[in-house]
């Protein structure tokens, strides 16, 4: 008898746990069918608007397109006028746009770290300043563009009656070869807000401890920096160093609005070469073909900084 009231225990407990499993296990496809609903409105999206035109652009671009007529299939012929040098302004544009970034990026990282560690401080108005240093990020571009384009003025502009009070004669920025790409260089210097709001928050994690376990074996503001500070922020780095290069490689509007692409070619960005051939010159699938050697070069920028990234960002893990 009792054997059987145990079978019996047993068999009743089996039952119990398959009829939990199964519980789970609609529980579970719920869930599923339930995420899934929720993400239909991103993932139609994403194949509307982003997927579906980068594969269009992708055949396209061994096309010739004038927009209104169908595209004709001319293989790699796109490619051959780019990389041939039949293209004038493709390596022109392309060096314009590699020595804005070697200039912009580490200028946006250093300043943006300097003036982060500077609202990190526990003093009185940083919140004001934190305001006041992120606000030109959200004014629009083709507003800050014309004003800046007043402020560049060689003959009446701000920036140059600046400079005369100081007995320096300004040069011609915009309407100079030599000036006018660090011009934009230093517009762009406001749209530092983004950049340095994730640095401050990268250095507010930073953990106090051992700042002072560093401080009472002697450690001065330098070697805080370089043993503390910059290990502990390098994953930030690496992320500000991705969005500045990502950003650095597709500006256009200022370019556009301010200098067209001139004087002699000095601001002819790459993505204004690509609108040009789009818009102007109404070659279609010869500018899909150079937003896909566009999204190549950035693509190998980011691989190899994230293999470079085995050699200085400091994880947790380590």
């Amino acid at each position: 008898m009792a054997i059987t009231a145990e079978r019996r225990v047993g068999a009743d407990s089996g039952k119990a746990m398959v009829r939990v499993e199964r519980r789970r296990g609609r529980l579970g496809r719920r869930e599923a069918i339930d995420g899934i609903l929720m993400a239909m409105p991103w993932m139609v999206g994403f194949v509307l608007f982003t997927a579906g035109p980068m594969l269009v652009g992708l055949y396209t671009g061994f096309t010739k397109w004038d927009i209104i007529s169908r595209p004709v299939w001319i293989g790699l012929d796109n490619y051959v006028r780019m990389f041939s040098g039949a293209d004038k302004l493709f390596y022109r544009s392309l060096g314009v746009t590699l020595r804005y970034t070697l200039m912009s990026a580490p200028l946006h990282l250093v300043l943006g770290l300097a003036l982060a560690s500077l609202l990190n401080m526990k003093i009185p108005g940083t919140n004001f300043f934190r305001s006041v240093y992120y606000l030109p990020a959200i004014l629009p571009v083709v507003a800050s563009s014309v004003l800046w384009s007043w402020v560049f003025n060689p003959e009446f502009g701000l920036l140059n009656y600046g400079l005369s009070l100081l007995g320096i004669k300004g040069p011609g920025w915009l309407s100079d070869p030599k000036w006018a790409l660090p011009a934009i260089v230093l517009m762009n210097l406001q749209y530092i807000g983004p950049g340095m709001i994730i640095l401050l928050a990268g250095l507010q994690r930073v953990p106090q401890e051992l700042y002072e376990a560093a401080q009472l074996d002697g450690a001065n503001r330098w070697m805080l920096l370089r043993h503390i500070t910059l290990p502990q922020m390098s994953s930030v780095i690496f992320f500000v160093i991705i969005t500045s290069i990502n950003s650095s490689f597709q500006t256009f509007t200022q370019a556009f609005l301010m200098t067209n692409g001139g004087p002699n070619y000095a601001t002819h960005f790459y993505m204004l070469h690509l609108y040009n051939e789009a818009w102007r010159s109404y070659r279609m699938g010869y500018a899909s073909g150079l937003a896909w050697v566009l999204f190549v070069i950035i693509v190998g920028f980011m691989i190899v900084h994230f293999r470079l990234s085995r050699l200085w960002v400091y994880t947790d893990s380590e």
